[in-house]
């Protein structure tokens, strides 16, 4: 399991934050890196946290990212990794390993720049991490860090996925080849988990029968639903007749099933019902109790927050900040760290109820002016 131990360069909201294990996935994975990591996300300057002091061409301030891995909750770490990268001075102005560390338990295994890095400055335009001749000490560092998962399945993308044909975006993190990825899936596995997800949408939508994925006379997947009907026949639908709340919910499902690591939610509550928004919570702590695994979930959701499950030890609040040289920037605390959420929960109220009030803007009552 994996936490986030510091980020000195925290972006102003969930996503970025979310965006930050994505980053650490693209640096490890097979094919990424450092340099494609960056020039994904439009370089340095679409990555640096609003607030922080604007890259000159004489100094450019250091990203860092600082990740701790412990088996499990309040246990001893196993592993620090921490990374700071710079823009290269000069008419390049190329991204560079500013620093890079790892700790097993106590022993650091790396610290960069090294002896060979300073014979070599090019060798720093590529992290340790993302190399396997370099990595052996530490792999089980970057095997982690490839089994992040984040998926934000945007219906329109799955029911037309030819009426959007431009570039892609890598790993399809929207759902664009949804389908195509259930259907890889080997046979055995992939009926394992849709006859978990029928039995999720039996409960869920009304008068839901049968769910299956099923190959059309040009051999393209689709899924396909049997609805009973009053009368007595089951009646098909396809993804195109699927609502967007059963869309996200068959993605939110499938994803609570194939990921064994770290996954990474962004409002999952979106398109859904509030009562089935109330029973996600317990449902995702079944679900990881069963295949172990670390979720993070942005949300503003009263419903998702309102389960009696949920302590604030589990939850991170983001505010806006202003440090002792006056520059604003991003804190994330847990909400138990706050006093007044620890009376508030201790007297039995929600997490939703001690701790989103917080999250309320100080000027929103000036969306009630009329211009």
């Amino acid at each position: 399991m994996g936490r986030c131990k510091s980020l000195s360069s925290i972006p102003h909201s969930p996503v970025g934050f979310l965006d930050v294990f994505r980053f650490l996935h693209d640096l490890a994975k097979p094919g990424g890196g450092l340099q494609r990591a960056i020039s994904t996300r439009g370089g340095l300057s679409q990555i640096r946290c609003l607030s922080a002091p604007p890259a000159t061409f004489s100094s450019s301030p250091d990203i860092e990212i600082e990740i701790h891995l412990a088996p499990a909750p309040y246990q001893k770490q196993i592993w620090k990794y921490a990374i700071g990268i710079r823009q290269h001075q000069g008419d390049d102005r190329q991204p560079y390993v500013s620093y890079e560390r790892v700790w097993k338990g106590e022993t650091m295994l790396l610290s960069r720049p090294d002896k060979e890095d300073e014979k070599d400055e090019l060798r720093l335009t590529q992290t340790h991490l993302e190399q396997i001749s370099a990595n052996g000490e530490f792999r089980a560092i970057a095997k982690f860090f490839q089994s992040v998962l984040y998926l934000h399945l945007v219906p329109q993308l799955l029911r037309h996925p030819q009426a959007f044909s431009g570039y892609g975006v890598s790993e399809d993190p929207f759902g664009r080849s949804f389908l195509e990825r259930v259907t890889k899936t080997p046979e055995v596995i992939r009926q394992e988990r849709l006859a978990i997800i029928e039995k999720a949408l039996r409960i869920a939508v009304l008068e839901f029968k049968h769910l299956t994925l099923i190959k059309d006379e040009m051999g393209i997947p689709h899924l396909q639903a049997k609805y009973e009907h009053w009368h007595g026949d089951a009646g098909k639908q396809s993804e195109e007749q699927f609502s967007d709340g059963t869309l996200r919910l068959i993605g939110l499902l499938w994803s609570l099933l194939e990921n064994e690591s770290l996954l990474l939610l962004e409002e999952p509550e979106l398109s859904l019902n509030p009562g089935i928004v109330r029973k996600l919570p317990s449902l995702m702590y079944r679900i990881q109790s069963q295949q172990p695994k670390q979720i993070i979930s942005s949300t503003h959701s009263v419903e998702l927050l309102s389960d009696p499950g949920i302590g604030g030890e589990e939850v991170l609040l983001l505010t806006p900040s202003i440090d002792f040289e006056g520059t604003l920037g991003t804190q994330v605390q847990l909400a138990s760290s706050f006093q007044d959420v620890r009376d508030l929960l201790e007297g039995g109220l929600s997490v939703a109820e001690a701790v989103l009030p917080k999250t309320i803007p100080s000027e929103v009552y000036q969306l009630e002016l009329r211009l």
